[in-house]
This record gives C-alpha cells, sequence and structure tokens, in this order.
C-alpha cells in the first residue's frame, strides 16, 4: 500500500507542478494583453478565452496534488480532536460514499463532453476569434483519472491510520513563505519553530 502511496503522490506532484507553469503563461498573456490594449489600442480578440482556459486547467490539473497534500477545504474543528483511528475510519466511509461517485461521475460525464466537443470540433462560442476548446474538455476527463488514483492513494492512507493509529504523510515538497520567514526569526527571537 505505501508504494502505491508514494506513486500517486509523485504522480499527482509532477502533473500539479508541471501544470503550475501555467501561472507563467497567464501572466505573460494578461501582460501582454494589457499592454496592446492600453498602450498600442489594440485589443485581441482570444486573450480572456485563452486566460480561461488556462486557469480551468490549471485549476483542474492541480487537484490531484492539492488532495494528496491536504490542501483542499475542509470541516475539521471536530474532526481533528478526534483519535487518528477514527480520523482513518470516518475518511475510509467518506471516500466510498461520497469521492469516488462524484469523481467517477466526473470522469464519465467529462469522457461524454470531451467525445462530442471533439466530433464537432467546439470552439468558443463567447470570442469572436472561435478559440478551440475541445481539448480542454478532455481535461475534465484526465483530471478525474487523476483525482481517482489520488483518492486511492487516500483510502489506503486510511487503511493504515485505521490499522497503526498513525497518518502515512506526503514527501515534503514547498514549504509556505510564513513557515520560511517564522524560521528565520526564531533563532533571533529564541522560539522554536516546527
Amino acid at each position: 500500500m505505501r508504494s502505491f502511496i508514494r506513486f500517486a503522490d509523485g504522480l499527482s506532484a509532477w502533473f500539479g507542478k508541471t501544470f503550475g507553469w501555467l501561472i507563467l503563461l497567464m501572466t505573460f498573456g494578461v501582460s501582454y494583453e494589457v499592454f496592446v490594449r492600453y498602450v498600442l489600442n489594440s485589443p485581441t480578440s482570444w486573450s480572456l478565452d485563452v486566460s480561461f482556459i488556462m486557469y480551468g486547467t490549471l485549476f483542474m490539473m492541480g487537484g490531484a496534488y492539492t488532495l494528496s497534500r491536504g490542501g483542499h477545504v475542509r470541516g475539521d474543528f471536530l474532526y481533528r480532536l478526534w483519535p487518528v483511528r477514527v480520523q482513518g475510519a470516518v475518511d475510509f466511509t467518506l471516500y466510498l460514499l461520497f469521492f469516488f461517485p462524484g469523481i467517477t461521475a466526473l470522469v464519465l460525464s467529462g469522457w461524454k463532453y470531451a467525445s462530442r466537443s471533439w466530433q464537432y470540433g467546439e470552439v468558443s462560442v463567447n470570442s469572436p476569434a472561435g478559440i478551440p476548446i475541445y481539448q480542454f474538455k478532455s481535461v475534465i476527463v484526465a483530471a478525474g483519472i487523476l483525482l481517482f488514483i489520488q483518492g486511492l492513494a487516500q483510502l489506503m492512507r486510511s487503511i493504515i491510520a485505521m490499522r497503526d493509529g498513525v497518518w502515512v504523510q506526503a514527501e515534503e515538497d514547498v514549504e509556505e513563505t510564513e513557515q520560511l520567514l517564522l524560521r528565520e526569526q526564531a533563532p533571533r527571537a529564541g522560539v522554536h519553530v516546527d
């Protein structure tokens, strides 16, 4: 189980970090649009659609990575007070009852939408440029499959938590800026920071 968890975490991290570079492309694209619109007085007809497509792709493809790092919103004001074994049982139950049916519906519906979109070469109706969006609809399926794989890893984490009373943590790969700053300030203030 632990090897599958590492595999799923690694796969999610690779996709999340790779698609994270879309932030840079979006920044350049929007900056270009601002320049040509307000300096050259010649706005593009495609910039808004491309920005939406890139942001949606980033959001969808980063979902599994966020799940692997425990970054999704949780209402855990009571959950965090429970023993690890109880947390594991609750997570296991909720993944089976809600997560997997929802992700399965996402993949199946996404497949239907994507296949129809590819068949007639769908383009954006919101843009005079007619930006193709059929490839973006395929991202729905890819993101759903990645979430399903990561969900299996989370289910295995729940089983280990129920069995052993400990959570298998994802490997550390990114650290919040606030934590870095606190760690730098701690020796000066004589405070220990985890």
